[in-house]
């Protein structure tokens, strides 16, 4: 069991134990140890999104990486997947972004990424975790390492983005409203979607250190709907703070989540022979009704645990180029190694100038089924298989639902919550069996000392 690694690297309260200055020095001495050898000088690539703590761990990070004698690469505010890009691109031995994603601007997390763009293994992470253990053993004054910052990685990213985009077609006569969410993609979205031709309505672009994804971006998304409605905009795009998910809304301001994104795109790539094994990787929560939806097109879904790593997994194992979660991480392996909200938005605008249709027309071939989600956030997690009683009222609902629904029950790789999730094609049905699980999680919880603090939808 790794200690400090979550789904999705290192998250948690800035400045609190472990996500702290002198924590994240020894951090980035441990990332070095593991690349650092006497044949060459390493160097490690580091990133953040736009979080006041953002200066706090990127100065500590490349301190921890310099004394171990391996170089940074500072590329600034850029999003989770260009540093990615990046990485690969520089031929660097490791990339490192520091963000919480879509969390709240006093949340603060560190991802990583190989050589090649990929996530770390948790092989890898363990390794990692060994070495915070251990007492590290610094190289000599000679021997240290040096700090570069590029930068021109905005420009970079941005141009690599447009060459996902059909040269043949443009973004001409389209007003898109885009939500930053004050946040990485800030200055990049912007620039790529303006350069392919499109009119643009920026909102949430300003970042302070504090309003990262204050109720705006990926998460928050009536802000984007709105103005959508207000400005008459054909559409509306949304980023999360560190740029890797995307949410959508047409120009009705209705919102399209990540598994209509992925239908959108799985159906036109099956069309035209670029989606592999006509297959798309999906999460357990993705939800049955796009599954559905995809048979009809002879497209099959295949299902991994939550979070996109995983998702990418059994992506390169089967071969599959598209994948994704409904909360927008979408995963288009032609073009990036992770979920990439800036080309996922150019592939969905692809389809829509390819068609010739508004998003409102695009979505109507996926119903997608009532879908509760309930959060139970506690202050300790119990074992999930001593709620005896929670376990026995979730298998008696899953018999009454059938083939019609489904129940997921988990604890979050990135909180300390418990997800409820319940669909089925009666939504006060499914709330009320919601209802009666997030009753039972509580009350055995709290009889096992685990704290139930808050609970919201």
């Amino acid at each position: 069991m790794r200690k400090y690694f979550g789904t999705d690297g290192i998250r948690g309260k800035a400045n609190c134990y472990p996500l702290t200055a002198d924590f994240t020095l020894k951090l980035g001495q441990a990332v070095a140890r593991t690349f650092k050898d006497n044949v060459k000088k390493h160097s490690i690539v580091v990133g953040k999104d736009t979080r006041i703590s953002g200066y706090m761990f990127e100065n500590a990070m490349v301190s921890g990486i310099c004394s171990m004698g391996v170089n940074a690469i500072l590329v600034g505010v850029l999003p989770t997947p260009a540093v990615a890009l990046m990485t690969k691109s520089l031929r660097a031995d490791a990339g490192i972004m520091i963000s919480a994603s879509h969390n709240p601007y006093d949340d603060n997390g560190i991802k990583f990424f190989s050589s090649e763009g990929f996530k770390f293994s948790d092989d890898l992470e363990l390794e990692i975790e060994k070495f915070l253990e251990n007492k590290s053993v610094h190289v000599s004054s000679q021997n240290i390492g040096k700090a570069l910052r590029i930068e021109t990685a905005i420009w970079r990213y941005v141009e690599y983005v447009k060459t996902t985009f059909d040269r043949d077609i443009d973004l001409k006569g389209l007003k898109i409203v885009i939500d930053c969410g004050n946040g990485a993609s800030y200055k990049v979205a912007p620039l790529a979607i303006s350069e392919l031709g499109a009119n643009i309505i920026l909102i949430n672009n300003k970042p302070d250190g504090y309003n990262i994804n204050k109720g705006c971006g990926a998460v928050h998304t009536e802000h984007m709907s709105e103005t959508v409605v207000n400005c008459e905009a054909d559409l509306g795009i949304s980023f999360d703070g560190d740029g890797d998910r995307l949410i959508m809304a047409d120009e009705n301001g209705e919102i399209i989540d990540g598994d209509i994104i992925m239908g959108i795109c799985a159906k036109h790539m099956k069309k035209n022979g670029a989606l592999n094994h006509s297959t798309v990787v999906a999460t357990v929560m993705t939800n049955i009704g796009l599954e559905l939806s995809l048979k009809k097109e002879n497209i099959n879904i295949i299902r991994s645990a939550v979070g996109d790593r995983y998702v990418l997994d059994k992506m390169l194992k089967g071969g599959y180029n598209l994948g994704g979660e409904q909360s927008g991480h979408i995963i288009f392996l032609d073009y990036n190694t992770t979920g990439d909200a800036l080309i996922s938005a150019l592939q969905v605008l692809k389809v829509a100038k390819r068609c010739n249709k508004p998003l409102s027309e695009l979505k109507k071939d996926f119903a997608l089924y009532p879908q509760i989600l309930k959060n139970i956030f506690i202050a300790k997690k119990v074992p999930f298989d001593e709620l005896v009683e929670t376990n026995a009222k979730i298998l008696d609902i899953r018999e009454k639902l059938g083939s019609g629904g489904r129940v997921l029950v988990r604890y979050s790789g990135t909180e300390n919550a418990l997800r409820v999730m319940l669909e089925g094609e009666d939504q006060q049905i499914i709330n009320e069996y919601a209802d009666d699980i997030k009753c039972s999680v509580k009350d055995e919880i709290n009889k096992s000392k685990g704290s139930c603090t808050t609970s919201k939808e």
